[in-house]
């Protein structure tokens, strides 16, 4: 009686439960889940006529489209592994990913169509070439393709140790590694998400989280879990962001640290008229508790912070709400938000270890490193087991990231260990430092890395966007940190800025921070 743990299962179930019920919405578009599903059962008939086998590799580059969804469910349940590609790389990097993953199929959005053709003739593996939307020469046009398809796609056995995704990792200071997502792995972690997270089938939510990373976090499966409608957003904009919250009733959406902190911050005429009790998820950074402050006594929405990678499918803690929370005054239960949390009921075993493989005390302040086995971690990087090995040691597999573990469980990031700062000794959080930054009312973003010093060896080098309108000082922000943490975090130098280097997925690229003040001599 055993059957394989897939996502492909909620599918099924919500096309027996909701199939009048709207699932998708995507500007005028509008499809229940039996016309959603519909679709997708015909563009799995049209890749197979197309020869796309099981194992065999489909790639996209798209924003958050019906199209895009659509292939969560296409692809994998011909027994096909989707490869959903971040759209805001280069052309360069496009060829890599498709040539490293022999990807048979590439689909892509018409902003792309540029960039692909431009590589084509690099792209050996690649037979068909799809236009998700419009036409242009040498490309398929999906959507004709879809209403001329039927709907009866040969099945496949499909196990629960197959690929059901291969998700290239940013590629910030190497090549792009692909991290290798089973159906078992995406299942588990709908799962955990839904044991800590209560939906319904009236929540309605939107797509501000680019779906190509890790998946949308797995909302790419958990809406369709509960029979949710998935509302697409192309491109994130707050104007956008709030104009479909209240037109489309939006209960629930996800954002890394930096979206939040646009979205929080967007004018007080964008923000009228926003309702209350919106729900979100936060990850991808250490959202800043000042951030959290804002989203919930301003906005009145109600912010949970969780934590993964895409190696781990992507959710592997929830920083999970408890009665005693509520007693809390609104600055100290952000700052308890702040933190990374407990362990998902479903992700497996979690521990900070010290460098000989011990467990750090509960004091909040021992630093370790995050490390994680169990059902939600990947099954390898993509045609690479010398990067497997080196993530994955004696069956735990290691974050890279720094943290602690306070008194009552909750572990909280202080920084990636190649970005702790070592001054004179002292471990510095550039995380901490950043987040009292980020109480000064003039500052907006901020980020903090290690600089080389002649006596202290390095030192807190801040870079700041300040509010618009807003006014600050150098010396003014140095103070501010002084008066709320130890004097040896304080920045040695404050850099004022317009942007800083992110990746597409909103994480602050710090060695391009370092590489800016690379050869300045500092006292």
């Amino acid at each position: 009686m055993e059957v394989a743990l897939t996502p492909l299962e909620f599918a099924r179930r919500a096309r027996h439960l909701y199939g009048d019920k709207e699932a998708v919405v995507d500007g005028e578009k509008r499809f229940t889940y039996e016309q959603f599903l519909d679709r997708c059962d015909r563009w799995s008939a049209a890749l197979q006529a197309m020869g796309v086998g099981k194992g065999d590799r489909v790639a996209y580059i798209a924003p958050n489209t019906h199209s895009h969804l659509e292939a969560y469910y296409a692809v994998p349940q011909i027994g096909a592994v989707l490869v959903p590609i971040n759209y805001r790389l280069l052309a360069e990097d496009f060829e890599y990913i498709i040539n490293h993953c022999g990807a048979k199929v590439v689909c892509a959005d018409p902003d792309y169509f540029e960039a692909v053709d431009g590589i084509r003739d690099q792209l050996k593996s690649v037979s068909h070439f799809v236009a998700l939307e419009g036409q242009s020469n040498g490309w398929i046009d999906y959507e004709a393709t879809v209403a001329g398809a039927s709907p009866d796609f040969a099945s496949v056995e499909i196990d629960e140790t197959d690929l059901i995704t291969i998700n290239y990792t940013s590629g910030t200071t190497a090549r792009p590694k692909g991290v290798m997502i089973t159906h078992r792995n995406a299942y588990m972690n709908v799962m955990g998400t839904l044991a800590h997270h209560h939906l319904t089938p009236e929540d309605r939510y939107l797509w501000t989280l680019p779906m190509f990373h890790a998946n949308g976090w797995t909302f790419t499966w958990i809406n369709t879990a509960r029979g949710m409608a998935h509302v697409c957003l192309r491109k994130v904009e707050p104007a956008a962001i709030y104009d479909l919250i209240r037109k489309e009733e939006i209960t629930m959406f996800c954002a890394a640290p930096t979206v939040l902190i646009g979205i929080a911050n967007a004018p007080a005429e964008m923000r009228e008229g926003a309702p209350r009790g919106v729900r979100l998820f936060t990850a991808g950074a250490p959202p800043a508790a000042a951030t959290i402050e804002l989203v919930e006594t301003e906005l009145g929405w109600e912010l949970t912070h969780v934590y993964g990678l895409t190696e781990t499918a992507p959710l592997i803690t929830f920083c999970e709400p408890r009665a005693e929370h509520r007693n809390l005054s609104p600055g100290d239960r952000a700052i308890v938000k702040a933190r990374q949390g407990v362990e998902l009921i479903s992700s497996g075993e979690l521990r900070i270890v010290d460098e000989d493989g011990n467990e750090v005390p509960q004091d909040g302040e021992t630093l370790g490193e995050i490390t994680v086995r169990g059902n939600v971690v990947m099954k390898g990087y993509y045609n690479d087991p010398e990067a497997t090995d080196a993530a994955i040691k004696n069956g735990w597999f290691h974050s890279g990231d720094a943290a602690v573990v306070h008194p009552d469980g909750y572990v909280e990031i202080r920084d990636r260990f190649k970005d702790v700062i070592i001054s004179g000794g002292e471990n510095i959080s550039s995380v901490e430092v950043e987040g009292c930054l980020l109480r000064h009312p003039a500052v907006l973003e901020a980020a903090v890395v290690g600089m080389p010093h002649e006596k202290w060896g390095e030192a807190p080098h801040a870079f700041v966007i300040l509010q618009d309108g807003a006014e600050a000082t150098e010396d003014e922000l140095k103070l501010h940190v002084r008066d709320n943490l130890a004097h040896f975090k304080t920045p040695k130098w404050v850099s004022f800025v317009d942007e800083l280097p992110k990746t597409a997925t909103g994480k602050v690229q710090k060695f391009q921070l370092r590489g800016s003040q690379a050869g300045i001599s500092r006292q």
